[in-house]
């Protein structure tokens, strides 16, 4: 039985929290903390009871500083990081100082410039190594679960893969001309950055939402797919050696897009600080203010997402195809949790790896993505706590 620090108390750290506070046979006490406690403590006041001991505390986690005390203060056996990729860095540093495995469902990224890598967060593997503790990487969705699931398929029906297409679509509708399903300063960063896609050992850039397919899919029919960079390929591209082209799409709608090019066009998406009536402020951080919350968007959200992998390759020498891929409900998610399916489909994976962490399913010392162990565990608790996965041979999907 394990003590976890939850940092953070969004959209996705909700899912998170509720899912760890359900599976008392791993967990037994849960703190959870950020910057604003009020949050915190409704959760604490909800959970807390005889299966799991749930507390709160407040912390900001952009000082590595105030992190090691709370550590040192409670010493989990885990940090699961659910706050934003701005505080990967600290939270790390903190982690290593106090010996505690760490955990994050999204790449590391910097106020000051759009974009992200892994190698900022690899960079610290001798550093955990030498402090005997675990970081595992990217363990939410997209990142996370679509690595399981490409090596799921690398293990048990490839010898060789020679392309993965990750298909994120979703099929709801909250019913605003305009918002984003979590955090809308990281999500319009993301989407806004110039398009990439791995091929033949080197990178592609396409410019952003330039290239298209129409894909058919299960629960949610033809959606409009767009390629972008995400983080996964980095790390698909180094632990599949011998892959030829992977690349990520995600779907857009109509007015969706013409929203954000209205906005890109008066410089709101600028991540760059402009000075208003003395006081320096990014545009996107203001956007982020006006824009609905996405923790308001569940009990608004009908319809579901399907998110999955396309893997093409070789088995004794015959070519084949194989999809796997997941779909969840908004509505149930919302009924079970109170967030809706693009927070369910982040957190519970959360809850996953912390789970295989501190039983030592997955254990090594260093900095780790998913796809450096066996999938099949993740895969079998993928059904177990909320989002059964699907495979299809042989798929045609696209237009």
């Amino acid at each position: 039985m394990s003590k976890v620090l939850v940092i953070g108390c969004g959209a996705v750290a909700s899912v998170a929290i509720q899912k760890i506070a359900q599976n008392h046979e791993v967990f037994k006490e849960m703190i959870i903390a950020s910057r604003t406690q009020s949050k915190c403590e409704d959760f604490a006041k909800k959970l807390n009871g005889p299966n799991i001991k749930v507390l709160s505390e407040h912390v900001d986690a952009d000082h590595v500083e105030n992190v090691v005390k709370l550590i040192e203060k409670y010493h989990p056996d885990i940090v699961v990081n659910v706050a934003l990729p701005y505080q990967n860095i600290p939270i790390m540093e903190a982690c290593i100082q106090t010996k505690t495995h760490y955990l994050d469902t999204a790449c590391a990224e910097v106020k000051e410039k759009a974009g992200f890598e892994y190698g900022t967060q690899w960079i610290y593997h001798e550093r955990f190594k030498k402090a005997g503790v675990m970081a595992l990487l990217g363990s939410g969705f997209d990142p996370g679960v679509t690595s399981v699931f490409s090596m799921y398929a690398k293990k048990h029906y490839f010898d060789t893969i020679d392309t993965i297409d990750i298909l994120d679509a979703n099929g709801g509708d909250h019913g605003y001309p305009f918002a984003t399903n979590f955090n809308p300063e990281i999500n319009i960063r993301e989407i806004t950055l110039p398009g990439r896609y791995y091929e033949q050992g080197s990178w592609k850039v396409v410019p952003a939402l330039s290239e298209k397919h129409v894909y058919e899919l299960d629960g949610i029919g033809p959606k409009d797919m767009y390629l972008m960079y995400h983080e996964e390929i980095e790390s698909l591209a180094k632990f599949i050696p011998e892959v030829k082209r992977i690349r990520f799409f995600m779907s857009f709608g109509e007015s969706y897009l013409m929203h954000l090019r209205a906005l890109q066009n008066v410089g709101m998406t600028s991540v760059k600080p402009i000075n208003f009536k003395g006081q320096q402020i990014a545009p996107i951080e203001f956007l982020r203010a006006v824009l609905p919350e996405p923790a308001s968007l569940g009990p608004r959200t009908k319809g579901k997402t399907n998110i999955g992998c396309i893997v093409s390759g070789t088995k004794h020498g015959e070519k084949k195809t194989y999809y796997v891929y997941n779909m969840c409900d908004h509505e149930a998610a919302y009924r079970e949790t109170g967030s809706q399916a693009i927070a369910y489909t982040t957190g519970v994976p959360a809850m996953i790896g912390a789970a295989l962490v501190v039983q030592g399913i997955w254990h090594g010392a260093g900095v780790f993505n998913m796809e450096e162990f066996d999938p099949d565990p993740f895969m079998d608790m993928l059904n177990k706590w909320g989002l059964p996965w699907n495979e299809n041979f042989n798929p045609v999907l696209v237009d």
